[in-house]
């Protein structure tokens, strides 16, 4: 079954397009592969992701933005991020680097499964940790951040020591053996 790639918000897709355009953007962006890059650039393969800073509860999660992939001809090149800002959605940066053949290697992983599943991303911040995530209803607001148990994860390299990449968990099973791993943050005391 083809995964449902909800559709992005256009002005978060204009402000990567307009990046893309700037050259003072690409040319100050860490990322050599898309500086060095010859003939048109295009944003493919929109993704919300959002952050899941608690594992316990772990049903909400917050849209923190849009990714999109940035391909020259058949290679990819570099990803691009966009951020909701007070004025809409905004570009914020370009970057490359192990995730995003990652992410595409678990997209085409995900396509051979038997049920369709909206495709997003999932940060949990405190592992350092990026999974694809499918959702398991497809026609579901992209920007609602509720994760089920049923939903399934697909942790993406490199992932967490102890953690296997690529391999499909559904999230009841995977984010409580991640719970164990963080560390809760200290509390605060009050000064003597």
């Amino acid at each position: 079954m083809p995964l449902v790639f909800p559709p992005a918000p256009a002005p978060a897709l204009r402000s990567v397009v307009a990046a893309l355009g700037s050259p003072t953007a690409v040319r100050e962006a860490k990322t050599p592969a898309l500086r060095a890059a010859q003939g048109s650039v295009t944003a493919e393969l929109p993704l919300p992701v959002h952050v899941l800073d608690q594992l316990v509860p772990a049903s909400s999660t917050t849209l923190a933005g849009w990714r999109y992939v940035i391909r020259c001809g058949d290679q990819s090149v570099a990803a691009a991020d966009t951020v909701l800002t007070a004025d809409g959605w905004a570009f914020s940066h370009f970057f490359e680097g192990p995730y995003i053949a990652s992410t595409q290697r678990a997209v085409r992983q995900a396509e051979s499964l038997p049920v369709p599943y909206q495709a997003r991303l999932l940060s949990v911040p405190g592992l350092y940790m990026l999974t694809l995530w499918l959702h398991g209803d497809p026609t579901a607001d992209p920007a609602g951040g509720t994760l089920t148990p049923t939903d399934l994860l697909i942790p993406l390299a490199p992932a967490p020591p102890g953690v296997t990449a690529h391999r499909t968990h559904r999230a009841a099973e995977l984010l409580p053996a991640l719970g164990n791993r963080l560390t809760p943050a200290p509390p605060l005391t009050a000064p003597a």
